[in-house]
């Protein structure tokens, strides 16, 4: 019979093993019964790396999966065609998507018209937000206006702080303010290790967008 290297049996450490496990799960089921509370929850995908938007939009995936109805509202990427937008408007009756950006503002280089793209952008999310048939919101590149003081912070924190209570919200996009961060409920911080396009690789279809 196999040993390993002090001494004990294949048999040994298949029992030790289980004695491990069975402890973990007890106390995991002890954490999980405290966990009680059920709440829809604002949600914030940042940092300078990639899979911030690739995350909220496998959480809408993840919604639908469970019949619940999404908004989103994209607040810079509207002059893009992209995948996601694509398959998302197969599903017309449980998907809203309003694609109301111009790009980024380095692409416009019009203050006035990025305000304006972003405060109707912000009016037709409040909507959504306000409108009981949705259970999740995606804010696409919400940050992104926020960082360029495009929309008043207090305005934009206040809506969020006052969401329909079981509304579950995502916001995406790097450089968040720290007044959301700390109102969010749950934030998750992208890290860039590497980057194609450091390489020379150009943005790609199913990849990028």
């Amino acid at each position: 019979m196999a040993k390993d290297t002090d001494g004990a049996s294949e048999a040994e450490l298949d029992r030790r093993h289980a004695e491990k496990m069975a402890k973990r799960k007890a106390a995991r089921n002890k954490i999980l019964a405290t966990k009680t509370e059920e709440r829809g929850l604002l949600i914030v995908h940042t940092g300078k790396g990639k899979g911030k938007s690739t995350a909220a939009f496998g959480l809408a995936l993840r919604a639908l999966g469970n019949g619940f109805r999404v908004g989103v509202v994209q607040f810079v990427k509207g002059a893009w065609k992209t995948g996601e937008r694509d398959i998302l408007a197969q599903f017309p009756d449980m998907v809203t998507m309003k694609a109301m950006g111009e790009g980024f503002t380095w692409d416009t280089q019009d203050r006035q018209r990025d305000l304006a793209a972003a405060r109707a952008a912000w009016d037709a999310a409040k909507e959504m937000i306000a409108d009981p048939g949705y259970r999740m919101v995606i804010l696409d590149e919400l940050n992104i206006v926020l960082r360029y003081d495009y929309l008043p912070l207090d305005e934009v924190l206040a809506a969020l702080r006052d969401k329909p209570r079981d509304l579950h919200v995502v916001v995406t996009g790097r450089n968040a303010k720290p007044e959301l961060i700390d109102l969010a409920d749950l934030v998750t911080e992208m890290t860039q290790i590497k980057h194609p396009f450091r390489e020379g690789v150009k943005a790609q279809p199913g990849i990028e967008f």
